[in-house]
């Protein structure tokens, strides 16, 4: 059934009967360490008990390789610049060591302010803390906009151990004198390369003078661009770098397949390919807003349950859509790339980018939201003519050609019944006709004022007199 996958340098795409994948059952982690070639148990991290007994009753027993590079080493207290692919355990990475630490500290001061560079993200670190932490008297709360500052307000007075924040928010909160933090003891930037790109390096900067210059800081990232090396140069005090050298690349036990399929085509594709039961649920990624509004109508009206979230959902759509995924009350969640990192969605099995990724890092980052833990999961992309150079620097970056699937009985010279977005060049020339059509109605309307206002225009002025308003003839 999976020929296809067992060519991988093959030119002409394969055809074949059934779903991609014949995985076996799933598993947490096991790594096994790289010198001494045996299982590594969370419990020779030296974590406190309480922490591994949360562990072991949320199914994790042994570390993944950037969990056990970095952690004794945070817990030694350096500095730490680590770079790991998505779906590696970064947020357990530096969540472990800082709760550790915070366990027997006293109450009621902040200690730990933990960066990230969406609402999202910040809600699953903190939801991931609170697992985590469950067993022990450390208190956390995330900020971030979108929301009341009621509550952030009072996580602030109220002095928790955690604050997971985003940057503009909680500038926002720095202008009130309520929102001090002078007990920072832990700093952590979560996808920082992320919040670079974001624009958020002001905004950090800005953050950071807030802060105590003592303290330990923690850099996580998905990706090491040359500008996250200026930054790091400027806070990180003789930083341990883990996984720095490794190229990115998608996680291991993602299976990748290409669908090249005409752009047309793409919804009534993916349509199939849930209908034929190939993917049971699926995180959908597109190009812009406005196609993942018009997939997701055009998904349920198919019957399909199907919500989206991108930048212009509210932050209680963007949570009510992501909750009902996680919870299976919905089989598809289409979403620009305002998920595609950090968001972890336990037992996800399937990827699709509905369009190809412009930048390889973004492909990377998508696909690893299935796999994660070095679990398993499959990652489908369509391909349409346009999109063959993009896809060309996906192939390069992750170091192979991936294998191109041809669905059976798919009629790939089909009408489609409707365009998910008018192409610009349509748009631009739709958008010039209409403002031309609206100059030459408002020059005939002008032209047609000045007509009838010259044909009213009385021949002789009339004058006042004193018996009324105006007279007809000259004054004797």
């Amino acid at each position: 059934m999976l020929q296809a996958l067992k060519l991988p340098g093959c030119v002409s795409p394969l055809t074949f009967p059934g779903p991609i994948r014949h995985f076996p059952p799933r598993q947490k982690s096991l790594w096994y360490h790289p010198i001494k070639d045996r299982p590594l148990p969370f419990s020779s991290l030296k974590l406190h008990p309480s922490l591994l007994k949360g562990l072991k009753e949320l199914g994790f027993t042994r570390p993944t390789p950037i969990q056990a590079e970095a952690i004794p080493s945070a817990l030694a207290g350096r500095d730490i610049l680590a770079c790991a692919m998505t779906g590696s355990g970064k947020t357990a990475a530096f969540l472990l060591p800082i709760l550790h630490h915070l366990i027997d500290k006293p109450r009621r001061t902040t200690r730990t302010l933990i960066l990230t560079p969406t609402r999202e993200l910040a809600a699953q670190i903190l939801e991931d803390c609170n697992a985590m932490a469950v067993h022990t008297p450390v208190t956390a709360a995330a900020i971030y906009g979108g929301v009341g500052m009621g509550p952030q307000e009072h996580a602030f007075r109220s002095g928790v151990d955690i604050l997971v924040a985003t940057p503009g928010r909680l500038l926002d909160h720095f202008r009130s004198p309520y929102a001090k933090l002078p007990g920072i003891e832990f700093l952590v930037l979560d996808e920082a390369d992320r919040m670079l790109d974001m624009g958020f390096l002001p905004d950090i900067r800005r953050v950071l003078k807030h802060l105590p210059v003592k303290r330990q800081t923690l850099f996580f990232s998905a990706t090491m661009p040359p500008p996250i090396a200026t930054l790091t140069r400027e806070m990180l005090q003789h930083p341990v770098t883990v996984n720095l050298q490794r190229t990115s690349a998608p996680a291991i036990g993602i299976t990748q397949a290409l669908y090249p399929v005409p752009q047309d085509l793409k919804s009534a594709l993916l349509l199939t390919l849930l209908q034929r039961g190939e993917m049971d649920e699926a995180l959908v990624f597109t190009r812009t807003k406005h196609r993942a509004d018009r997939l997701t109508k055009f998904l349920v009206k198919a019957g399909v349950e199907a919500d989206r979230i991108h930048g212009n959902r509210s932050q209680g759509q963007r949570t009510a859509a992501l909750a009902g995924f996680k919870s299976g009350k919905l089989r598809v969640l289409v979403a620009t790339d305002i998920v595609a990192r950090g968001i972890d969605i336990s037992e996800l099995g399937h990827v699709v980018n509905f369009d190809v990724p412009v930048v390889p890092d973004d492909y990377i980052h998508r696909v690893g939201r299935t796999a994660r833990a070095e679990a398993t999961g499959d990652a489908f992309t369509f391909v349409a003519p346009a999109e063959e150079e993009d896809l060309r620097r996906i192939e390069r970056a992750v170091g192979k050609r991936l294998p191109r699937v041809v669905i059976p009985d798919f009629d790939y010279s089909a009408k489609a019944e409707g365009k998910l977005e008018v192409p610009l060049a349509e748009r631009l020339a739709k958008m010039r006709a209409e403002r031309a059509g609206g100059r030459a109605k408002a020059k005939a309307r002008e032209e047609r004022q000045q007509g009838g206002a010259s044909a009213q225009r009385p021949s002789q002025p009339r004058a006042r007199n004193s018996r009324g308003p105006y007279r007809k003839g000259p004054s004797r």
